[in-house]
């Protein structure tokens, strides 16, 4: 059967890339109705449907979008909502963006077991993968690739051969009643030499040590690294000492792995239904994870 939220709840904090204090809040809906996002801070409150093909943008993240407005980070709430088993839910943010909370799903995942979910009337419709098929990207080398299974279930690699800190990475996920104790708490993560751009862009102005995993895994010059610290706001890092630079430690020694594994469940939150299928994925990214979403809509909901 479909299932939404007993009540309604609200989170807050800075969104990511914008800096900005933002409040999303997660409100029951109805049988059928899927989910939702409503930008509240907007004029006429527009709304966009997160289905894969609403994507805009997905360079560091993903972003829905319409005409109208866009809303970015959504990946973490969406996860959350998929693997605790919520089918409707109407989402009303403030801002362009998701509040980034501490780079997880965990918060997500805890306001949901402490409002509880109320089950509805209209049988859950899921997507059934009867035959395997993929989606290959020459250029990058991702490869996501689905096979028939009766449940959910997630094999994910990450690979960096250029990395002389982390290499490759593996995660599994055998049934989403694992997703609390096993992925939600995996943080997003960023490498030492992805900052300067990023930060040149005019992205990642909200992101912190306190949200994110950053890893020192590519040696620079001292001077270089040195000027990153101070953005970052941390002490000076010793350019030959490679590794985490964080609050706290990792929670597990695969923790970017289980990320990514995190990102491909919240990115296919955006196929419209709960999947029936074992998803094989190498080098997995949203722009890969879009592109096999909108293939797993084409083949399963289309044909």
């Amino acid at each position: 059967m479909q299932h939404t939220i007993q009540s309604s709840f609200s989170l807050s904090g800075k969104g990511l890339h914008t800096g900005l204090h933002l409040t999303v809040t997660f409100h029951p809906a109805a049988e059928d109705h899927g989910y939702l996002i409503r930008r509240v801070d907007l004029d006429g409150h527009p709304e966009i449907v997160p289905l894969a093909e609403n994507v805009i943008d997905t360079s560091r993240g993903t972003v829905v979008g319409t005409p109208e407005c866009r809303v970015s980070t959504i990946e973490h709430a969406m996860a959350a909502l998929v693997a605790m088993g919520v089918d409707n839910c109407l989402i009303e943010v403030d801002g362009p963006e998701f509040p980034i909370l501490d780079g997880s799903s965990v918060l997500y995942v805890r306001e949901l077991q402490r409002v509880g979910l109320r089950e509805q009337q209209a049988e859950r419709r899921y997507l059934e993968v009867t035959e395997p098929f993929e989606y290959y990207d020459e250029i990058s080398g991702s490869c996501l690739r689905v096979q028939p299974c009766d449940h959910f279930a997630i094999d994910s690699t990450i690979v960096f051969p250029d990395s002389q800190f982390i290499q490759t990475q593996s995660a599994v996920l055998e049934n989403l009643a694992d997703f609390p104790t096993e992925i939600a708490s995996a943080r997003t993560f960023v490498f030492v030499r992805e900052i300067e751009p990023l930060l040149q862009m005019g992205l990642i102005k909200g992101g912190d040590l306190s949200n994110a995993l950053v890893i020192y895994e590519r040696r620079m010059e001292q001077e270089r690294l040195n000027k990153l610290s101070d953005s970052l706001g941390v002490k000076h890092l010793d350019a030959e000492q490679l590794g985490y630079i964080q609050e706290r430690p990792v929670t597990w020694d695969n923790e970017p792995a289980r990320h990514k594994l995190l990102d491909i469940i919240g990115d296919m939150a955006l196929i419209g239904r709960p999947l029936k299928g074992r998803i094989i994925a190498i080098r997995p990214g949203h722009e890969a994870n879009n592109k096999f979403a909108r293939l797993v809509r084409t083949k399963l909901l289309h044909s």
